[in-house]
């Protein structure tokens, strides 16, 4: 009797495990949460205080100071940026010189970068390494350098003295490419720094320069804004282009400039579109494209407008208001340049990442 008994069970378990692996289709394995911030956008505001917003893809979900929630601190007085790098975010506070890591998906904080910098700027990566433009003293024309971070153990290793008002760092291809906005003064360079030997060159363009994407054509493309120094008696104002730079050669090969008195600002790249804001509209234009658009896809109306992304069928726009409100991520719908969003996200509204 036991042994049938035995034989029974031993037959259930049989069936019942044959059933549930006849088919992986019927497997259910439930996702893997990377953690609470994963799969949305992020949205840095200066302050102060200063402070991260999540807002998830479907635009369900928002929270505001997420950083401090996870934390319980504020991260720094004013952030100026954000770099990503595999699991780590990097989130750059300019006037305390401090650089804080964190999980790019949880938000704890995993470390701190708090010497070696002085007024840092942006970031970005390669080979281990974060590569930080710092402003050094903002009256000193000639203290601007590089600060290279040895990213295993959070320490700056050297730095790599630069022209005056480092902002935007992109590197490609072995080169590390700066563009100087000129800090408190108007510079006009995009610095190349070798990575071989840290050697460092220059290409000039248009006055102000800040954003750069590559595009698909193996181009360095560079928005200057163009000097607007209406203060100045008498005022100093120059023209403000779209400049495209060889990369196999680091020599500039189209210059696309912009009619006296406009100043574009706030350029994103996707899906080989160039977009930028001028006047409070944005406008659109081919990666190829060999002249300016005359007419814009977007009016924001009577906002100050900080930052703009673009993704996923969606044009994304901060409005810092006042800069020292709290302010709004705008989200227009790319198809039919309807304003489908509004989010009140935090102080200084300011640049726009997707996570």
């Amino acid at each position: 009797m036991k042994n049938l008994l035995k034989f029974l069970t031993f037959s259930l378990l049989l069936a019942l495990v044959t059933t549930s692996c006849s088919s992986d289709d019927d497997l259910v394995i439930p996702p893997v949460s990377l953690g609470d911030y994963a799969n949305g956008i992020i949205v840095s505001a200066e302050g102060g205080p200063a402070s991260i917003s999540y807002i998830s893809n479907d635009f369900s979900v928002i929270e505001n100071n997420v950083y401090e929630n996870v934390n319980g601190e504020a991260p720094g007085v004013y952030l100026q940026s954000i770099g990503f790098n595999n699991n780590e975010a990097y989130i750059v506070s300019d006037n305390v010189n401090v650089i804080n890591v964190v999980n790019r998906y949880t938000f704890e904080n995993e470390g701190v970068i708090a010497t070696g910098l002085q007024t840092p700027r942006y970031i970005d990566f390669v080979n281990g390494k974060g590569y930080v433009s710092n402003w050094g003293d903002g009256s000193d024309t000639s203290d601007d350098f590089i600060a290279v971070i040895d990213l295993a153990t959070n320490t700056v290793e050297t730095t790599i003295p630069i022209g005056e008002g480092p902002e935007r760092v992109l590197v490609h291809n072995g080169n590390v490419y700066v563009s100087h906005k000129g800090g408190w003064n108007v510079n006009n360079i995009i610095s190349v720094i070798d990575l071989s030997d840290n050697s460092v060159s220059t290409i000039t363009v248009n006055d102000t320069p800040d954003e750069m994407i590559i595009n698909s054509s193996n181009e360095l493309v560079v928005l200057s804004e163009g000097a607007n120094l209406y203060w100045q008696t008498p005022p100093v104002e120059t023209q403000a282009s779209i400049t495209k730079i060889d990369l196999a050669t680091n020599t500039v090969s189209e210059t696309l400039t912009f009619a006296n008195g406009a100043h574009p600002s706030q350029m994103a790249f996707d899906n080989g579109t160039i977009y930028y804001v001028l006047n409070n509209e944005v406008f659109a234009m081919s990666e190829t494209e060999t002249t300016l658009p005359t007419a814009s896809i977007i009016n924001l109306g009577a906002i100050t407008t900080y930052g703009l992304a673009v993704n996923d069928g969606n044009v994304y726009v901060t409005d810092a208001k006042d800069f020292s409100s709290v302010g709004d991520l705008l989200v227009y719908d790319l198809g039919s340049t309807v304003l489908i969003n509004t989010f009140e996200v935090g102080v200084n509204a300011s640049k726009i990442y997707f996570n």
